[in-house]
């Protein structure tokens, strides 16, 4: 998006160089990196990173309003609330795609918000690897908020640890093994010393959490919650110590219940000249937009874009017998911007945020980016692209 940037990149560019990139990714950490890797980074102009940085501001500005809770109560399934939520999450991702506006300038345009922890190790590592392997001009920048990839750490361990050892803290999945994203596990325990735990590997004793390694058994205070308990319903023959919804002795580092209070179900709640209108699909009572081609219909309660519908008629719409659970969003359109050696791509840009327990709004760390040319954003839908996958965000400074 840069042009000096974008052109000097290229310019440098070599294939080789790339493989030697996403070699260097893999051996640090072999056999975890299982997803595609793109051939490069954003490099995001001061204009538009103005633009992020203000609708980001909008966005938590809605977020912190006195009755948000009460809005969002709804939005956590009675089946799957877990005690002990605190006064608000402890991490927030925004995802915007990068469009253009009738005047011709880039702008953000909010696709989805989530109050769940994003690949904060594995994003400083890609960034860092990034500027080993290929020319980054000095004046651009991942990191916000620190000034070095070790200030960056000792903000997450602060975030994560609190005042706890890091043996007594777990980041939490189900099956972490197999997890798509378990390269950011390894790096996050190389940063911060905690493992990652199955949780199937946990047991529960009163109010207490345990986990067994090395043939200890050792006390569990501070999750760092990594596991969307909807996976679980993939799962249905798990014969587990402990259940989610126990009321146990544990802090949360990430409560899963603002997992579902900032999601898909908080958009409607808000407004602003990076916001697309969004609707739940109740609200229309049967009286649709004329233009649906002009929209998207979300589920609320799937993840990973599952469930989306890109094609809409109002036979579809009418056909939902639970139109509170979806949510109806004016598409927006992504704009090319990446200049790749054989065309134009898209990207999308998560801007994430830690938020720790006594400070009054979220603080913003890093960013991901991923780059794309197909009908959606995501691994699934660009396989046999090149330039296109996970990516790293440089910002001008």
């Amino acid at each position: 998006m840069h042009k000096q940037a974008r052109e000097a990149f290229n310019s440098s560019f070599t294939e080789k160089g790339y493989e030697e990139f996403v070699e260097s990714l893999s051996s640090a950490f072999p056999g975890q990196l299982d997803f595609r890797v793109a051939e490069t980074p954003v490099f995001v102009p001061k204009e538009l990173t103005g633009k992020i940085l203000r609708a980001s501001d909008e966005i938590i500005g809605t977020l912190l309003s006195p009755d948000f809770r009460a809005k969002t109560h709804r939005a956590v399934p009675s089946s799957q609330n877990v005690p002990g939520e605190n006064a608000h999450t402890s991490f927030l991702a925004i995802d915007y795609a990068i469009c253009r506006n009738a005047a011709g300038e880039l702008i953000p345009q909010l696709i989805e918000l989530q109050g769940f922890p994003s690949i904060f190790g594995y994003q400083a590592f890609l960034s860092e690897t990034f500027r080993e392997f290929f020319d980054v001009d000095a004046d651009f920048g991942y990191l916000f908020g620190t000034n070095s990839l070790d200030e960056y750490e000792s903000k997450l361990k602060a975030l994560i640890l609190g005042d706890e050892q890091p043996e007594n803290v777990i980041l939490l999945e189900i099956f972490p093994e197999k997890q798509k994203t378990r390269i950011d596990f390894a790096v996050t325990e190389q940063m911060l010393g905690i493992k990652a735990i199955c949780y199937t590997k946990l047991i529960r004793e009163g109010r207490h959490l345990f986990y067994e390694r090395d043939g200890r058994k050792i006390q569990v205070r501070r999750i760092y919650n990594r596991l969307i308990f909807d996976d679980l319903l993939n799962y249905p023959d798990l014969q587990t110590s402990y259940h989610f919804t126990d009321d146990v002795d544990v802090q949360w580092v990430g409560h899963p219940n603002w997992f579902f209070r900032i999601s898909k179900f908080a958009m409607p709640f808000l407004n602003g000249e990076f916001v697309p209108e969004t609707r739940f699909l109740s609200d229309y009572q049967g009286n649709f937009p004329s233009d649906l081609q002009n929209y998207v219909l979300k589920p609320l309660f799937s993840f990973a874009g599952t469930g989306v519908q890109l094609h809409l008629t109002n036979a579809d719409l009418g056909a939902i017998t639970d139109p509170e659970n979806y949510i109806l969003q004016r598409k927006v359109a992504y704009e090319p911007v990446i200049q790749a050696p054989d065309g134009l791509v898209k990207c999308e840009i998560r801007m994430m945020y830690g938020w720790p327990d006594d400070a009054e709004k979220p603080e913003l760390l890093i960013s991901l980016s991923r780059l794309s040319r197909g009908e959606m954003i995501g691994v699934r839908y660009n396989k046999d692209f090149t330039w296109v996958g996970g990516s790293a965000s440089f910002f001008e400074h």
